[in-house]
C-alpha cells in the first residue's frame, strides 16, 4: 500500500456533527497548496446507486465539487448495506474488506500530493465488522483530526472516549476542531475548552460558528422525506427553507409575523388559506413563502391550482397530514447536497478562517507543494 503520500483521517466524536463540512473546506483549501488532491470514504453508511454500484454520498459530493479524476468506485469501496452485518457475523471476511480498502486507497489517491479520509461516525463505528474507524485509519497509516460539536464538557468527555480507541490502535490524533459553536460563545469557549482538550493531550485545531444556512433543507430534500410530488414549478427544487409553519389559523392571521423563506403546510381543502398563499405569491417580490405543501393528498379547486402555476411559488402535494409532514421536516438530517453552491462557498469560507491549517499541516509533517494549476 502507498505510504508516502501525506494524508490526513477527519473522524468525529458522534454522527452528523461536520465530518463532510470540513472535508470540503480542507479539500478546498489544501488546493492552494497542493497541485493534486485525492479522496476517499473508505466505509460509508449513506449511498446512491451510480451505474450499479452502490456510492457513499459524500464521495459523490466531492466528486461533483472539485471534479476529482479518480474512479468513483475506490472513492467509497465499502457501502453499508441493511443487511451488510448480518452477512458479515455469518461469513467474516476482515482481510477481504481490508484489502479493498488498500487498494481503494492506492487508486484513488495514485500521484497525488495529498488525501482527504474522511470516516464515518464516532471512532468505534463498524467495530461490528472490524472495520472501525480507528483500525482503517491504522490501516491507511493515518493520523487523525477530531471533529467535536461544541461546548465545554461533553465534547471533551467524547474526544476522550474517541482518543482512546485511536491510542490502542497506535493511531495519532493531532488534534481536535469544534463545530456549531454559537456564534456570542467562540471567545469563551476557545479559551475553557481549549484548555480542557489539552489536559488530555489535545489541541484545539479549530472553532468554527453555528451557521444557519448550513441547516436550512431544500424543497428537493423535503419531497424526498414526505413522500411528495411537486405539483408546480419543480425547478425551484433548491430553495433553502428558513422555517415551517402549518396553515391552522385563518386567513386573516396566516401571515402575521411570517418571515423570508417560509414553508407553508396546508390542507388541499383549506381553500381560504390556499388563496391567501396564492394572493401573497402575486405580490411584486414574490412574498415570503419559499414553498407550499398541500397535505392529506388534497387538491384545491382545480381554478386555483391553476392560479398558483402562474406564480413562482413551488407546490408539492404529500400524502401526509399537515403535523406528520412538519415533524419529518424538523427531524432531518441536513446533509449539503451537490450543487448547493451557497453553502458550499459558505463552508470554504468559514473553514479557511476558522481552522488553523498551517498547523495541521505541521502536526502532520508534510511540507506543502504550491499549486500551480487548478487541482483535478
Amino acid at each position: 500500500m502507498n505510504t508516502t503520500t501525506p494524508r490526513l483521517f477527519i473522524a468525529a466524536t458522534e454522527q452528523n456533527t461536520g465530518k463532510t463540512t470540513v472535508a470540503i473546506g480542507l479539500y478546498s483549501a489544501l488546493r492552494e497548496r497542493f497541485r493534486r488532491i485525492g479522496f476517499i470514504k473508505p466505509v460509508g453508511q449513506r449511498f446512491t446507486e451510480i451505474e450499479g454500484k452502490r456510492i457513499d454520498e459524500d464521495s459523490v459530493l466531492i466528486r461533483d465539487t472539485f471534479g476529482t479524476e479518480m474512479p468513483i468506485e475506490d472513492m467509497s469501496p465499502i457501502a453499508v448495506e441493511p443487511d451488510f452485518t448480518r452477512r458479515y457475523i455469518n461469513n467474516s471476511n476482515r482481510d477481504h474488506l481490508a484489502r479493498r480498502i488498500q487498494h481503494s486507497f492506492d487508486r484513488a489517491c495514485w500521484e497525488k500530493d495529498f488525501a482527504i479520509i474522511e470516516g464515518t461516525g464516532h471512532a468505534g463505528v463498524g467495530s461490528t465488522f472490524d472495520l472501525s474507524n480507528a483500525s482503517v485509519a491504522h490501516l491507511l497509516a493515518s493520523k487523525v483530526l477530531l471533529v467535536t460539536p461544541g461546548g465545554i464538557g461533553r465534547p471533551i468527555d467524547e474526544a476522550a472516549l474517541n482518543k482512546a480507541l485511536f491510542d490502542r490502535e497506535g493511531v495519532e490524533v493531532i488534534g481536535v476542531v469544534m463545530n456549531k459553536v454559537l456564534p456570542e460563545k467562540l471567545d469563551a469557549i476557545a479559551d475553557f475548552a481549549g484548555r480542557g482538550f489539552d489536559r488530555i493531550g489535545l489541541e484545539l485545531l479549530g472553532i468554527m460558528p453555528m451557521e444557519t444556512m448550513l441547516a436550512e433543507p431544500n424543497l428537493q430534500k423535503i419531497c424526498e422525506n414526505t413522500r411528495a410530488k411537486f405539483l408546480h414549478n419543480a425547478d425551484r427544487e433548491r430553495r433553502r427553507i428558513k422555517q415551517v409553519m402549518i396553515g391552522a389559523v385563518s386567513s386573516a392571521n396566516l401571515f402575521v409575523g411570517v418571515g423570508e423563506g417560509t414553508l407553508l403546510i396546508v390542507p388541499g381543502d383549506r381553500e381560504d388559506v390556499v388563496l391567501a398563499a396564492l394572493s401573497r405569491s402575486m405580490e411584486p417580490d414574490g412574498g415570503p413563502l419559499s414553498g407550499l405543501v398541500l397535505s392529506d393528498d388534497l387538491r384545491p379547486h382545480p381554478r386555483l391550482l391553476e392560479l398558483l402555476g402562474q406564480t413562482s411559488l413551488p407546490v408539492i402535494l404529500s400524502p401526509m397530514n399537515s403535523y406528520k409532514i412538519a415533524q419529518r421536516i424538523h427531524s432531518m438530517t441536513i446533509k449539503t447536497l451537490p450543487g448547493d453552491t451557497q453553502k458550499i462557498s459558505r463552508i470554504e469560507d468559514l473553514v479557511a478562517r476558522h481552522i488553523a491549517i498551517p498547523r495541521i499541516l505541521e502536526k502532520i509533517g508534510c511540507a506543502p507543494v504550491r499549486a500551480t494549476a487548478s487541482n483535478p
